[in-house]
């Protein structure tokens, strides 16, 4: 498994990317309340906040405490272990500032959102009937990376690779965590992970890129693979 751990500061920019460390702080807080809770209580707290795809599927929108609907947001920002909640904000960590950065502030939460719900979609429709609730931010996260990929391609990440670190052009890391999420999905996997939400999450992010991205951010810009703030810094005044 390869595992991200740093591209460069992310508290360099001008404006610190407040975004993504409000969103990072939330998801950690909710997770160390929750582990206050006894086993069972957390079961009951993950199925009433987790997106249920029956829930939504059978229009009993209000059967639950927290209304279906809603769900498609709660989900994300509840997590089921400490290595899931770690893995999410790691990858948050590492690409969510430059995505921000590129965004701007509101921009970006709008896309981070979206992309939760085009993973939230995603799972829905791939067993419209299941009464396996759906947690975590991964969907959203993977909007975040899809993103990352179409924006830096040739930035150089610090990753670890077991217990080695590698420092590694991101197009490498990204695209073999997208080649093992497809994998998955095709073989079928069985193991508790929503592959298909990540799928869902990847082609809405990609998609939303392209869209929200404002003038003067290029695609696959291998040229400039610094961050977009500090690029700009370099520009010497006219």
């Amino acid at each position: 498994m390869v595992m991200p751990l740093y591209d460069h500061s992310p508290f360099r920019w001008p404006t610190p990317p407040y975004v993504m460390w409000s969103l990072l702080v939330i998801n950690v807080t909710v997770f160390i309340l929750e582990s206050l809770l006894g086993p069972e209580q957390v079961a009951q707290v993950d199925h009433a906040a987790g997106l249920v795809p029956l829930s939504l599927t059978s229009g009993q929108w209000g059967a639950g405490p927290i209304p279906a609907p809603l769900t498609l947001i709660t989900a994300l920002f509840v997590h089921g272990s400490p290595m899931h909640i770690f893995g999410n904000m790691i990858f948050l960590f590492v690409f969510g500032d430059d995505i921000e950065e590129a965004l701007g502030h509101w921009r970006f939460l709008i896309f981070y959102l979206a992309c939760g719900l085009g993973s939230d979609a995603a799972f829905i429709l791939s067993d419209p009937g299941s009464n396996v609730d759906l947690i975590g931010a991964s969907g959203a996260i993977a909007g975040v990376i899809s993103a990352y990929l179409l924006y830096r391609p040739c930035a150089k990440v610090t990753a670890l690779l077991g217990l080695i670190p590698l420092r590694v052009r991101a197009y490498w890391l990204i695209g073999l965590w997208v080649l093992m999420q497809l994998y998955e999905v095709l073989s079928g996997a069985q193991d508790g992970v929503a592959y298909s939400a990540h799928i869902g999450g990847l082609i809405t992010g990609a998609v939303l890129f392209i869209v929200m991205r404002p003038a003067g951010i290029r695609l696959f810009d291998c040229a400039h693979s610094e961050p977009f703030a500090a690029a700009t810094q370099a520009v010497p005044p006219r």
